[in-house]
């Protein structure tokens, strides 16, 4: 078993006192108790990250797209070449991706990191890159020791740093040609799923590419079982630079007490990961959306989380957790902002 004490500070709970004054305050709202859904339920869950009640209005969401090429890529898993990854790291710098427009709309700000673009990108989004592509994990390692823990401690020192910067809310997006291979191996792996039923189509390759993408997840998932009760090594087994930096993003992120909205197949094969890795730290996370990815519906069933959106969307860059980012605003609107039957004059069911 690796080794990973050091890594990452234990996770507290959010504050279950502040959630039962949430769920006491709805009741008083100028509404038919529960009238709210889910909505009442969500309000209640981000009071209790923050540790007060009614809670605070989001003052800086921010989303952060985690860029790594794949070695798989090279062998016919995706309908676009691997050259695609270092073009849209430029073109989300630039503004110009769905995530960029999604965002805008919901508030937020997007940062895109390079953790293993096999290319030269700006220096300032590569920081914090590990390596230049991550391993064909069908034949061999994504990673090796020193880079898998390298990667986790830059997705962590990621989460502080923008924690630090003041975002109070945060979204983890990805970018990389060929990602879903090892992010449907690692799920497949943890769920204990087979290939047939865990493959989906990613960016929308053929069936002949589809049946590519299979072999190749099987043949990764031999070599991904025998290590699957160790996250470490799943990682740099069967994972990527960019999939393990997500990782540590999640948990440290929960470390620090701030809730993430995950987005899709990838981000939530590395919420697995981080799921076993760290107690508690699923807590603190929310599942914007539902990917028309198979392998997303199995991590969610298993981190036993309800999307908020279902739009048949499947393009990540955290896309699908920001169009879910108004209604986690909405609960906490409803619940600060409503008024009481009491403030408000108005009768309540048994007056």
């Amino acid at each position: 078993m690796t080794d990973t004490a050091p890594l990452f500070d234990p996770v507290d709970p959010p504050d279950a006192a502040v959630a039962r004054q949430a769920h006491d305050r709805q009741a008083s709202l100028t509404k038919p108790a529960g009238s709210l859904g889910r909505l009442e339920t969500l309000g209640a869950w981000v009071a209790s990250c923050q540790g007060t009640c009614p809670p605070r209005p989001f003052e800086r969401a921010r989303v952060v797209v985690f860029a790594g090429d794949h070695g798989v890529a090279r062998h016919g898993v995706s309908a676009y070449p691997p050259e695609v990854t270092a073009q849209m790291v430029a073109n989300i710098r630039a503004g110009g991706a769905a995530v960029n427009a999604l965002a805008a709309v919901a508030g937020a700000t997007v940062r895109v990191v390079d953790v293993a673009v096999d290319a030269d990108t700006d220096a300032a989004v590569s920081d914090r890159k590990v390596r230049r592509s991550s391993g064909s994990i069908d034949r061999e390692d994504a990673l090796t020791d020193d880079e898998v823990r390298a990667a986790l401690l830059a997705g962590k020192a990621i989460a502080d740093e923008e924690i630090d910067g003041g975002a109070d809310v945060l979204i983890a997006g990805d970018m990389g040609i060929g990602n879903t291979t090892p992010a449907t191996v690692l799920i497949a792996a943890i769920t204990t799923t087979e290939p047939v039923a865990a493959v989906g189509r990613g960016t929308g390759v053929d069936d002949a590419g589809w049946m590519r993408k299979t072999a190749a997840i099987r043949d990764a998932l031999r070599r991904a079982r025998p290590v699957v009760k160790d996250p470490v090594a799943l990682l740099r087994t069967s994972g990527g630079a960019d999939l393990a930096a997500m990782t540590g993003f999640l948990i440290q992120a929960a470390v620090r007490r701030t809730p993430v909205v995950l987005d899709g197949l990838v981000v939530s094969a590395a919420a697995l990961v981080a799921h076993d890795l760290s107690v508690g730290a699923s807590a603190w996370w929310v599942a914007g959306h539902r990917s028309t990815e198979p392998a997303h519906a199995l991590a969610l069933a298993h981190l036993r989380l309800e999307p908020l959106v279902d739009l048949s969307m499947r393009l990540g860059e955290g896309s699908g957790a920001v169009v879910a980012l108004p209604i986690l605003s909405g609960a906490v609107a409803t619940l600060a902002e409503m008024a009481t039957f009491d403030d408000a004059g108005v009768s309540t069911r048994d007056a």
